[in-house]
Parts: C-alpha cells; structure tokens; sequence
C-alpha cells in the first residue's frame, strides 16, 4: 500500500511539473512571411498583433522587427508556442537565446602609421559609421572627443536615447547614437536594478567603451594604464562616426534584445556592424545574431563577430555563418614583465600590470595555496577558501581556473597574504595575460609553474619576491595565436573554413568606463580612463575598424570585397621566414587557429583581386544545405525556391579561403575527388597572376585550373577551379596548405585546410 501511496505521489508530483512547464513564460522569437500576410490587414504590425493575440489575449511584444527580421518576439507557454506555430504564416518560433561577451600599440604593430590614407590626419572613413553592439558606453571617454570632425553623415538616422544618468547631450559628433534595449532581459530576470546598472546606454560593464574606443576611437595622447603601456592611443578608424548599442547587462546579452539592436542599426544607417559577442552554434536559421547580419550584409553592412574564447578546444568557435566576418586573436610585441625571483636564485618570467605599494625588499616566506586551505580546489585560490594564518605575510602560489584571474589576488589580499604568484594549467599552456592585480601579483606560464612548485615543494622554507619590470616593445616572435583563441574546424558548415583572420587581442589599451576599477570587481575602487585587456572581444572591433577605413577608401565594396581584401593579404609567416606560432602549443598554428592568417591592413588596401558574394550566392549556398522553403524564408525575409533542377554545393561559395573534406571510408575504397570553384574580381591594374600552391600535401594532391589568370581592366572577373584528389589517411586527419595567386606585385592568398572524416 506504501508503495502505491508512493508511486502515485510520485505521478502527481511529475503531472504537477509538467503543467508548471507547460505554463511557465518564456520569450520567442517569431518568424513571420511577410508576403502571406492577409490582405484584410493594412500593416504587417497589426496582423503581428492579430496573430500573437490569436494564442494569448494577455501576452504583449518585446519587440517588432522590421529589418533584421519579419516578425515580433513575446513572452509565452511552451503551449501557446506551439499553437502559434500552427497559424498561417508562421515560419518558426524560436525560444531565446543567451549570449555572452568574448571577454596605443595596435596601430603602430599594424603599420597605420606608415600609410598616409590610414593616419589619423586623413579625412578618409569620416563618413562611415561603425555600429557596435555591446554593454553602452561611457561618452564622457577622451576617445570620443570630436574636435576637428564634420557634420555628422546624412546618411545617418540614428538617435541618442536618453535614460538613466544619459542625455542626448552626452552624443557628438564623433559619438552620433547611443541605444539601449532591455525588453528581452526584463521579461526573462526581471526590471533592471538601477542602483547596479544604468537603464540607459550608459556603460557600467567597460567592455563597450573598450571594443567602440577600439574600432573607432579619437586619438588621445599621453594614454596608458597606471603608465604602462604609456603613448597615444586610437582607434583603427579614429576618423570614422561611432554608434552604441546596448544589448548586455548584468544578467548576460538575450537574442530578442539583440535583434531588436540590429534591426535599429540597419535602419539607423550604420556601414559596419562590431559585435564582440557569441553563443549561438546552431543552424544559421535558428542563430539570431546570423540572422540579423544576413539582413545586413544585403543592405552593405560589413558584421564582424568575435571567434569566441573557448580555444584551444577544437571545434569551439562562434559567429560562423559564412556572411559574418569571424575574427580570433593574436598577440603584439609589447610585454608587461614581472619575474620571479626565488630563494635558491632562479628568475621565472612573468607578466602584470600591478601598480601601487611595492613588496619589502626581501625575500618573502612563500606558501602553495593548495597547502593553505581546508578546500578540495583550494589550489584555485577561490573566495573564502584561504586559512589566514597560513596565508598572512606571505606571498601566495595559486592556480589559474575556475574564478577570474584579478579576484584569486583579491581572495589572497583578503586572508592577509602580501602577494600571489599565478600559474597557468594545462588548459592555458604558456599563454601569458597581464591583469591590473589589487596586490604584487604575476602570472608565469605552465613550464614555469611546475618549476617554481618543483621548489615550492622540496625547499622546507621557501622564500620568493616579484621583480616587476614595466612595458617592453619588440618582443618577437609576434603575433603568435592566442591560447584563449576559439578554434575550428567549423561544428555547423564544415565546408566553410573558419575562423577568417586573427588580430591583435591579447594585453589591448582602450578606453574604461568610470563606474569599475579596472578589474571590474567591486572591491576595486581605483578608477581609470583606460584599461588593459584580453580576448577575441579585442581583436573583432579591430577588424571592425580597418574594415571600416577599407570602406571609405573604397565605397563601392561590398561587405564580401572588403573581407576579402582582408583576408587575402593577411600573413602567416614573420620576416623571418618562420610560420606563426600557437601559444597553446608552442608549434606552428594551423588554418583552424588563424584562418587565412593575422590581418594587415595596409596591404589589404590595394589587395588586387578579390572575391566578391551577392545575396544571391549566400541563398544557393544555404540551397547546397537543403534548407526548406520556410527556413530560407526566415533567412531571407523573402520567398527564395531552390531550382530542383540545377546541382548546389557548398563548395562553390565563392569564399577567400578552402575547407575540403573526405570521407575516410571511400578513401579506402579508391581516390576521393573533390573540386571548388572560384571568382576573381579584379580591382587593381592590369596584369597576369599565376597560382603557386605550398605545404603539407601528405595524403592529398592539389592541383588548379587554369594556373595564370589575365585581366585587362578593372572589375573583370576570371574563375578557375581547384581539384583535391585524396588518398587512404586516418580519421581525424588533417593537411594544410596555401594557394597564392601573384602578379609579382601583389599576393592573393588562401588558406586550405583538408579534413578526413
């Protein structure tokens, strides 16, 4: 009887759940066929409203969207959801999505200073407006001081919102506009709290002001954080317009906030679109942000995207629709060291960014935090797990995971140590990030690490002090791909090589909010106009930037064009002649880590040749992955049918770089053809190029046709066609190489990354 009692109980308590989940509200995202809408209605919003109430007398819109998407997002049961998905035209219903942020020396590294069209004197980009998609801004920044600038662009239909501790009189004419959207996050976590964050396009985060003083900030002189990094400090595109869009809060960055962003932006007028944010890895139909920069691509929007900051893990990157320019990270010449020094005389090289009260000049007892806690993960320094009186007076040894770098220093200041030695896992190798610590602190490497713990454990009383050396310039070799730098191949178009290019991400200055330290915790009470920081968050505003000088110097490229040029010029071998490296491995990197390679700018103004891409050819490219009527239509916003008579494939999108893979099960069965056809537009002079193809051809051979390609004036196009004939490899196997096309003046390249499966 008990157990009757019990299973009976149990099968109310779960009929209980399930009505709950039934009832609970979450946000969707409605696709709408614009084209189908009845004609009894006068506007496309009034039959939105019809259909919604259709399913929900009381649920009311977060947003309708006119240019991103057609459609309108709202707060419903999961059975109100599926009801609506019943009505006529109705393409989908999506639930939210959580996105997160991808957490001075740049433009001299970049060689802007050497080109005349890319100076901070010269007037080319002052009409482009770079539209940056982010946690707001802080405009009182000197980078977005507007001397000497001209009218604001005619083009532009932007505003400047006003909300809390923000007016329209905190715009200029460098800053144009500054939104702000909240109703997805509102409907999910509730009214914003206004004592912690600014209902308002105001920046409390700082990760806006430093991605939009990045792109396109003023140049500032005297810039530095607490003297390092001490110089002048601009954006790529110091002389272009900013736009702010606030989508990120507290509680994270919601998909219907973030297409409500885009869908301003593209009515606004921007020219580029700077979006240091991810977590959308599914189909592209079902990814808001991939949504969103389809519709602006069709209207000449250049998106760029943060590759995301979960490398070195294979197959971890975001924002891979091949019509989002995909950015990773790489890191300069410039250094922040802070050594080591040892009681058994051993330097270890490390790097911070600590300023204040120096440690005594001695040596110091040192203690291993693992050996000072009564926690299982004490090693990792997190909050409350230091037992002060092993700690006190003693410089700390902590290992790098789990909780920000800055808050072990904070959680070892709090429990009385005087200092904190942080060391790099596995996970990290010898990756190198500077933080502004809030004590005498340094990060060494995981070699370095294991050295210092080798003595940590085997000297009874050990000692130790940090030697802190401030900036160095010429560090080589440089840029070397960041460890952090999310890598492929790509999880959802394998035939799209991904991520497109690195730049500089790693120890960037930009400009800082004033409501945070430079730590962002809220123990740090220093305040600074600009801060040092890492992540593909910094190297995508970059690309943004150059895009954006790229576009004023060409108006007529498309947003294809101009990542082309980018693409096809950038590096992956230093003036030494050696390859790029990976800090995760401290071997050559790859394709799947730096794309076509780490960006140059001044060469990507005269690249030569480019490949171009229409609409049009993303549509059949999104025919070649038998998306259905209905999900190109959400894509689209339009009716595209796929001639069921003609043959796609992935491999004929025109795309700057190559992506081949074979199934490892046919290879075994004979030789495994693969061929890619492209386009080249010519937009430099006349002249002949002639293809060279370099490296691995282990397993593969390569060959393309017609080897020399001969234009004659400008805009001509001329295709040729690259064959991959692949023989019997393991699974999991991958080759590289490299084709360039050269007139003796110019370098087309791409990269090929060859896959077996």
């Amino acid at each position: 009887m008990k157990m009757k009692l019990l299973f009976l109980c149990f099968c109310y308590v779960s009929m209980v759940a399930m009505a709950m989940a039934k009832t609970e509200m979450k946000t969707y995202i409605v696709h709408m066929s614009k084209s189908e809408m009845p004609p009894s209605f006068q506007h496309h919003t009034h039959w939105y409203d019809s259909s919604l109430k259709s399913v929900s007398g009381s649920a009311q819109m977060l947003y309708t969207y006119e240019h991103a998407i057609h459609g309108f997002s709202a707060r419903l049961t999961e059975e109100e959801a599926e009801s609506l998905k019943s009505q006529p035209g109705i393409l989908s219903v999506l639930p939210e999505l959580r996105y997160d942020l991808h957490t001075t020396r740049t433009p001299e590294f970049l060689g802007l200073d050497k080109n005349a069209d890319m100076s901070p004197q010269s007037d080319s980009g002052s009409d482009v407006i770079i539209g940056v998609l982010d946690t707001g801004v802080w405009p009182e920044s000197k980078s977005f001081v507007d001397t000497g600038m001209g009218p604001v662009p005619s083009s532009w239909k932007g505003q400047c919102e006003t909300g809390t501790n923000f007016t329209a009189a905190n715009c200029n004419r460098k800053l144009i506009g500054a939104r702000f959207f909240a109703n997805g996050y509102e409907a999910t976590l509730g009214p914003i709290d206004e004592s912690k964050e600014s209902k308002s396009p105001r920046d409390d985060d700082g990760h806006g002001t430093h991605t939009s003083t990045t792109t396109g900030g003023s140049v500032v002189q005297d810039a530095s954080l607490f003297g390092y990094a001490a110089g002048s400090a601009r954006g790529m595109a110091p002389r272009a317009r900013v736009a702010v869009y606030k989508v990120c809060w507290i509680g994270g960055c919601f998909s219907s906030d973030i297409l409500g962003a885009m869908d301003k932006a593209i009515e606004d007028g921007v020219n580029v679109l700077s979006m240091s944010l991810g977590g959308g890895m599914s189909d592209y139909y079902k990814d808001s942000v991939a949504i969103g920069a389809f519709a602006a691509m069709e209207k000449g929007i250049l998106v760029s995207c943060s590759a995301g900051n979960a490398g070195p893990t294979s197959y971890s990157l975001s924002n891979v629709a091949p019509w989002i320019t995909t950015v990773g990270a790489g890191t300069l010449d410039r250094d922040f060291p802070a050594f080591v020094s040892l009681g058994n005389g051993q330097n270890y090289s490390g790097v911070s960014l600590f300023r204040g009260s120096s440690l005594p000049g001695k040596l110091l007892p040192f203690v291993y935090a693992g050996n000072a806690s009564n926690s299982s993960s004490g090693n990792l320094c997190m909050m409350d797990s230091l037992i002060p009186e092993k700690v006190a007076g003693k410089i700390v040894f902590c290992d790098r995971g789990v909780n920000a770098r800055a808050q072990k220093g904070a959680v070892v200041k709090a429990a009385g140590g005087l200092g904190m030695v942080l060391a790099n896992t596995p996970a990290n190798g010898e990756e190198l990030v500077a933080d502004a610590h809030l004590l005498p602190a340094t990060s060494v490497g995981e070699k370095n690490g294991n050295l210092i713990k080798n003595y940590l454990f085997s000297d009874p009383n050990p000692t130790v002090t940090i030697l802190f050396e401030g900036t160095k310039v010429g560090i080589q070799p440089s840029p070397i791909v960041a460890a952090f730098s999310s890598r492929g191949p790509n999880s959802i178009t394998p035939d799209i090589l991904k991520p497109d290019l690195i730049a500089p991400g790693v120890n960037i200055l930009a400009g800082w909010t004033g409501s945070v330290g430079p730590t962002g915790l809220s123990t740090d009470t220093r305040r600074v106009e600009f801060n040092i920081i890492s992540g593909t968050s910094m190297s995508c505003p970059h690309v943004s930037g150059l895009a954006a000088l790229l576009k004023g110097a060409h108006p007529d490229w498309s947003p294809a064009a101009i990542r082309s040029a980018l693409m096809t010029t950038s590096y992956v071998v230093y003036k030494t002649g050696r390859k790029l490296q990976d800090s995760a491995t401290g071997k050559e990197s790859t394709p799947f880590d730096h794309g076509s390679g780490h960006v140059d700018p001044v060469s990507a103004l005269n690249p030569g040749l480019v490949y171009d891409l229409t609409a049009e050819d993303y549509l059949d490219f999104l025919c070649a992955l038998n998306y259905t009527a209905a999900e190109i239509t959400s894509l689209a916003r339009r009716r595209y049918a796929c001639d069921s008579k003609k043959k796609y494939s992935t491999n004929d999108l025109n795309y700057p770089s190559f992506a081949v893979n074979f199934d490892s099960m046919q290879s075994n069965r004979g030789a495994n053809v693969v061929k890619h056809t492209r386009t080249l537009t010519n937009v430099g002079a006349a002249g002949t190029y002639k293809a060279v193809i370099s490296g691995q051809f282990q397993g593969v051979k390569i060959s393309v046709e017609p080897e020399s390609l001969s234009f004659s004036q400008a805009k001509e196009k001329k295709s040729y066609t690259v064959t991959f004939i692949g023989s019997s490899m393991p699974v999991n196997s991958n080759a590289f190489a490299r084709l360039e096309w050269s007139d003796g003046k110019h370098i087309v390249g791409s990269p090929i990354a060859v896959s077996w499966t």
